[in-house]
């Protein structure tokens, strides 16, 4: 299963594009199965409607935890580094994890889960983050991680469109120096949520929390109930394992929804390939679980091909910036897999950090998000990977479950700011407006994928239309990513950013529309516009041009009033950086905001406006350009 020579990597891509459901079939056999498939692959992506491993039986837990138990049941399963560094870490072997799953699950099904039932996890990232979604998964519940960092209104949007029945939470999370009330939100959000018949709740930071009588229930209290025997459900190959919602050019965020058998398959294989993983390695990917990063290669990917994955529950400059290093150090990390703001935030603390510290264990390095740029890029491999450790730029989605376009560590030959090649069985294609393909190389366009995977997202929970118009509606039977894209003159792919009204802040992808949508929320605002703008640490920021005619007061006490709002409404996530009150936007005739010139005038690139004539009122063009000076 495991590419380890560039001729094997050509064989086997060939093979894929030629054959893709005796690849993809072949591949699967590396995985356990109650009951095999009849057909690997059948497609169309006008409905759409992909199912693969048709038939097949499965529990994915059997194949993280169970399978592993005889050979390598004490093998560190999970590393999980507090944020206090003076806390001891804690390991947790196979067998322990497989015990403390069963013992959950068994807990969830004593508080009224069943198979198919949606359950609602706000945690920090603890062990028993991953146990909660693990245990899920052991019963065929269906899991939805909601990121820490988010609202009580985000929660009980995402918990009323999948109409969650329970809800894991903890009494709080620590991020850094910072407490932060899990439990108070969760309150908050549980309000206008009548799905929810239980709250399990886990004591993390002892701080004093609300307690219903009938919906609220410790889980200290409730695993003293249970034995920690669980039989693991049986699932079939197309049945939901989780919803993750993630931001689109729409206000509303979509419920993205993954099953088991094809999404087991693609994060096991692109994990044990893209990482070039070796057993008894320690692999430590710095992402939230609450993101799909973290389902597939903090959980399911590692887990899955029986690695030793590092959880980490604070932040990368606390209590100083060396504290990526120190945790290399005191595991002895062989991949580590970050992100590109991580990096770039790093690096702005200069090498005094890196002194004395000893990263010679690391043999691979990731990135993951956003395109990096080239200078974190060189700072990555010289300063961490001493220019040994190959870096693996990984392309992906939340929609596309595992890394489509990457290079395969140790494999293939890196390029600075690249994701190189696609992976065995993705399939690219560059397409211009029209939906016309781009041939050759040394060109660019709309990145698009013409052939089904085994990770690729089946619907948008309760939308299957909407699934429809946002992904395989704008080019006739191709799946539209949303990003542009340049192919250069080796064949190599390098991702340009988002074509559509979608922002990437510090990896996270958050839709205009929502923050704005926050924004008008607003008591004194009329209207706004969000674009975004180049910015040195987060790689893209928010930049909101506000119409608020009645301002109280002082402008940057309004504007504390707004990011306030943004706060409540979405998440801390979501604030803008840069707000700039206008008397008017740039409209069309038609009354269309001409958010390309605000793009501009955000970027300070006001000499290359283009044509302003067609708009309502180009004078207010001029007028923002003003404020913006000042």
């Amino acid at each position: 299963m495991q590419i380890t020579t560039f001729q094997q990597y050509e064989e086997e891509y060939k093979k894929s594009v030629e054959n893709p459901e005796q690849f993809w079939g072949e591949v699967a056999q590396n995985f356990q199965w109650r009951k095999p498939w009849f057909k690997v692959l059948s497609w169309n992506f006008k409905d759409p409607e992909i199912k693969w491993f048709e038939g097949a039986k499965l529990n994915i837990t059997e194949n993280c935890l169970d399978r592993h138990l005889a050979a390598n049941g004490d093998k560190p399963a999970i590393i999980w580094e507090p944020n206090n560094p003076e806390e001891e870490s804690v390991t947790l072997t196979y067998k322990m994890l497989h015990e403390r799953v069963c013992r959950f699950a068994n807990v969830l099904k004593r508080n009224g889960a069943k198979k198919g039932d949606r359950i609602c996890i706000y945690m920090p990232m603890v062990p028993e983050l991953a146990i909660a979604v693990l245990a899920c998964a052991r019963i065929g519940a269906v899991h939805s991680v909601i990121f820490g960092g988010f609202s009580a209104k985000s929660i009980a949007d995402r918990i009323n469109d999948s109409q969650c029945k329970l809800v894991i939470t903890a009494d709080g999370a620590y991020r850094g120096n910072k407490q932060i009330p899990l439990k108070d939100v969760i309150d908050d959000a549980l309000i206008g949520c009548p799905t929810v018949e239980k709250c399990i709740v886990l004591t993390h930071v002892r701080t004093p929390v609300s307690m219903l009588k009938g919906r609220d229930v410790w889980w200290e209290d409730e695993v003293k109930h249970v034995n920690d025997t669980c039989e693991a459900e049986e699932m079939d190959a197309e049945d939901m394992l989780f919803i993750l919602y993630t931001s689109g050019s729409t206000g509303k965020p979509k419920g993205v929804v993954h099953t088991c058998g094809g999404y087991m398959v693609y994060a096991g294989y692109t994990f044990s390939n893209v990482f070039n993983y070796q057993p008894g390695e320690v692999y430590f990917c710095t992402a939230d679980i609450g993101w799909i990063t973290g389902h597939s290669y903090i959980v399911y990917g590692p887990l899955s091909q029986g690695a030793t994955s590092v959880l980490f529950e604070g932040i990368p400059t606390h209590p100083g910036p060396s504290r990526f290093w120190d945790i290399v150090e005191k595991h002895k990390v062989n991949t580590l897999y970050t992100a590109p703001t991580a990096i770039r935030s790093l690096m702005s603390f200069g090498e005094e950090p890196l002194n004395g510290k000893d990263l010679s264990s690391i043999r691979i390095l990731g990135s993951v998000g956003e395109p990096i740029n080239e200078e974190a890029w060189h700072w990555f491999d010289e300063k961490i990977g001493h220019n040994e450790a190959p870096i693996v730029d990984t392309w992906w989605q939340t929609e596309t479950g595992g890394i489509m376009i990457s290079p395969i560590a140790t494999v293939t030959k890196t390029k600075p700011s690249f994701a190189t090649l696609p992976l065995p069985g993705v399939q690219p294609i560059l397409v211009d407006e029209n939906g016309s393909e781009i041939k050759g190389n040394g060109v660019s366009g709309n990145l698009c994928i013409k052939f089904p995977w085994p990770g690729m997202l089946r619907t948008t929970y309760g939308d299957h239309e909407r699934c429809k118009q946002t992904y395989f509606s704008t080019y006739e039977n191709l799946y539209f990513t949303g990003d542009g894209c340049l192919r250069d003159e080796d064949g190599y792919y390098r991702i340009t950013g988002r074509v559509d009204d979608v922002l990437n802040v510090s990896g996270h992808r958050i839709g205009t529309a929502e923050v704005e949508n926050a924004i008008n929320m607003h008591a004194g605002v009329v209207e706004s516009a969000v674009v975004g703008y180049p910015h040195d640490v987060k790689g893209q920021g928010i930049y909101a041009f506000v119409i608020n005619p009645e301002m109280h007061g002082e402008a940057d006490l309004t504007k504390k009033d707004i990011l306030q709002t943004v706060t409540r409404v979405i998440g801390a996530i979501a604030k803008p950086d840069k707000i700039l009150f206008v008397s008017g936007l740039p409209k069309t005739r038609s009354g269309k905001i001409m958010r390309r010139i605000l793009r501009k005038i955000a970027e300070g690139d006001t000499a290359n406006l283009g044509d302003t004539s067609t708009l309502m009122d180009p004078a207010v063009v001029d007028e923002i350009i003003e404020a913006s000076r000042r």
